[in-house]
């Protein structure tokens, strides 16, 4: 097996984005060995991508015997950065918040909220999952003191931009934004998505007016 660190080279973030799918896969696959063709048909890609992408980071494989599951699994886990413990602060406890922590916490995820804030006073000092609701004045301390690197925003579009901007300076790298509104970050190196359900659902909506209009 070769390996090298993926850093040396750019990697097409298409092809970061399918790395958990093929974690995903084979954590449930449930055999020792895969070849790139199983992997593909668990994660919804083809065999190609599925070789195209881990080739990015290594030699990982053996022709015609296919990938060690456990040895890929640590392979893919270290490339993420997921053996290194990514510690993740909550900003706004409110219901999606909230369900995001009780999510997290029922799932083991390898990405482990440890700090959840919010600036209603009802909502400070009470118990969410494993974690106390603490206020957004010690968002700063928190990421510091707890070694945090991914901010989650669940705050209205009013102030996600101002929370935004107070994580980036206190040193996350990246933001994963549910608010509905586009954020911009000065920093380059800072990383942010955003996930806008109402948009994700209206677009949903064409397919299930495509199915409908094309019933006989």
């Amino acid at each position: 097996m070769q390996r090298h660190d993926g850093k040396l080279r750019k990697i097409p973030e298409t092809t970061i984005r399918r790395l958990p799918a093929y974690l995903r896969a084979l954590t449930l696959t449930g055999l020792d060995r895969v070849t790139s063709e199983t992997l593909g048909q668990a994660s919804g890609y083809s065999s190609e991508q599925v070789r195209k992408d881990l080739a990015y980071f290594g030699a990982f494989g053996t022709r015609g015997v296919g990938y060690d599951v456990s040895m890929l699994t640590q392979e893919i886990r270290h490339i993420l950065q997921l053996d290194q413990g990514v510690r993740a602060v909550v900003v706004g406890a409110g219901r999606l918040g909230t369900a995001l922590v009780r999510h997290t916490d029922e799932m083991a995820s390898d990405v482990v909220i440890s700090a959840v804030v919010d600036i209603n006073p009802v909502v400070i000092g009470t118990a969410l999952g494993h974690l106390t609701v603490e206020p957004l004045d010690h968002l700063e301390d928190l990421i510091a003191e707890r070694d945090i690197g991914m901010g989650i925003i669940t705050v209205p579009a009013a102030g996600a931009q101002a929370v935004c901007n107070r994580l980036v300076a206190a040193g996350v790298h990246a933001i994963l934004n549910f608010a509905p509104t586009s954020l911009t970050v000065g920093n380059p190196e800072v990383f942010v998505q955003d996930i806008d359900l109402t948009l994700e659902m209206q677009a949903l909506a064409y397919f299930v007016g495509t199915a409908a209009r094309t019933r006989p």
